[in-house]
């Protein structure tokens, strides 16, 4: 099966040559048909009694608007796809969604790795613009001075806060070597915001999955950029050589990571706890809970070990970000984490009719806490300033070093935390 139906957990679009690599949410890969809702109206005969009465103001509107609307012939599909988009909204969440053909076909190609465009997870908020969620490192976007949580609101002029995430994502899109002139609203540390335009030159973009390192001191730093289909075997080539290096601690960087496969999530949690730990619970509307462990194998289970994390972390970041605060395994310092403990299923519709997310359940830490749009608070809070992106300066960093150095010796789930029970709920 294509990796793109493989389960998964994410967040955000990216502005690509389409739309996005990761679209929020888990993916499973297959729909829900109502043979009921098939037909073209109230006269389908397959369409049970109740749900002719429930459709009947539709078709009366539907009608209404072929024979009055002032231009015509209308767009039928635009119809067809404004109810689909109207249905959704109408649920009040703002990760169950419509994605039209063209869309989801690229979102579909887009997983190589490799796209045209600025570089950044983005989300749509409605009515205010498109969030950026983190740019991808090295991107045109980072190059230029865009942040997390940078508020898209104009894209060439054009007022962006009026339309649907799709749409916003599609007028910021555009092949290498072309300019994109962005307004931006960002607000500052102490509330205020301020309105800035970026001139972005789009390119296109390789993103690494993991990156590493060897700092000072002999301290192991790998940076995971998403949870992706190579992320887990990169990963563990990775502290395969790190690891023979027998360093005194290893940092885990999820900094700006919005996402990914749920299995990635696991497997990636899987290299730094032990076989059989509970990672996260996964909670549905009808009462039924599925729990998943990790697995055998892991590289650097016993290594101690700091977990960077901020606005940017978001979901499958947050998966392993919690049940590693929540064992005790190790220390996150950095910012507040994105927030993100909903679950999605994608639907393809027949026909080559685009595909829906639905919302189907809740996601928890292996402590049963929500995450959802609270985030997860870290052990020890390090804010990363402008000036000190602008003096190149990283103290998050910084106070990862020093905690793994202050802690230098003592076992992995003694770094100054609280020891959980294994498997606790509440």
């Amino acid at each position: 099966m294509n990796g793109f139906f493989r389960i998964l957990l994410t967040l955000m679009l990216v502005i690509v040559t389409g739309t996005a690599i990761f679209v929020g949410g888990f993916i499973a890969g297959h729909y829900t048909a109502y043979p009921g809702l098939a037909g073209p109206g109230p006269e389908d005969a397959a369409s049970p009694a109740d749900l002719q009465t429930l459709f009947a103001p539709f078709w009366e509107s539907w009608d209404l608007v072929h024979e009055e609307f002032v231009d015509q012939p209308v767009d039928d599909t635009k119809l067809m796809q404004g109810a689909i988009t109207g249905m959704l909204a109408a649920l009040g969440d703002q990760h169950s969604s419509y994605i039209p053909p063209e869309q989801y076909t690229l979102i579909n190609e887009d997983q190589s790795g490799q796209f045209e465009g600025i570089g950044a997870y983005v989300e749509g908020v409605a009515g205010v613009g498109l969030r950026i969620v983190s740019p991808f490192p090295g991107s045109p976007a980072e190059k230029a001075g865009l942040l997390p949580g940078d508020m898209i609101v104009a894209v060439d002029g054009a007022d962006v806060t009026g339309l649907n995430e799709t749409e916003a994502v599609g007028l910021v899109r555009g092949p290498a070597g072309t300019t994109v002139n962005l307004s931006i609203v960002r607000v500052a540390d102490d509330g205020s915001s301020e309105p800035l335009e970026f001139a972005v030159v789009r390119d296109t973009i390789t993103v690494a999955s993991v990156e590493s390192k060897l700092l000072e001191d002999n301290v192991a730093y790998v940076k995971v950029n998403d949870f992706g289909e190579r992320t887990s075997q990169e990963l563990k080539d990775t502290l395969r050589t790190l690891m023979a290096d027998k360093p005194a601690g290893l940092i885990l960087d999820l900094r700006g990571n919005p996402g990914g496969f749920l299995d990635t999530a696991i497997e990636v949690a899987s290299q730094f706890l032990p076989r059989g730990t509970l990672v996260m619970q996964e909670r549905f509307g009808d009462g039924r809970q599925i729990d998943y462990d990790a697995q055998n194998g892991g590289l650097a289970t016993d290594i101690p070990l700091v977990v960077l994390i901020d606005k940017g972390s978001a979901s499958a970041s947050e998966i392993v970000a919690g049940a590693i605060q929540d064992h005790a395994r190790g220390t996150l310092v950095g910012e507040t984490s994105y927030g993100k403990g909903s679950v999605q299923n994608w639907h393809p519709l027949r026909g080559d009719n685009g595909a829906v997310r639905v919302t189907i359940a809740r996601w928890y830490t292996p402590d049963g806490r929500t995450i959802h749009e609270l985030g997860i608070t870290p052990d020890v809070t390090v804010a990363l300033t402008e000036a000190d992106r602008a003096a190149g300066n990283d103290p998050q960093l910084d106070e990862a070093v020093r905690q793994l150095l202050d802690n230098a010796g003592r076992g992995p789930s003694t770094l100054s935390l609280p020891q959980p029970a294994l498997n606790s709920m509440e």
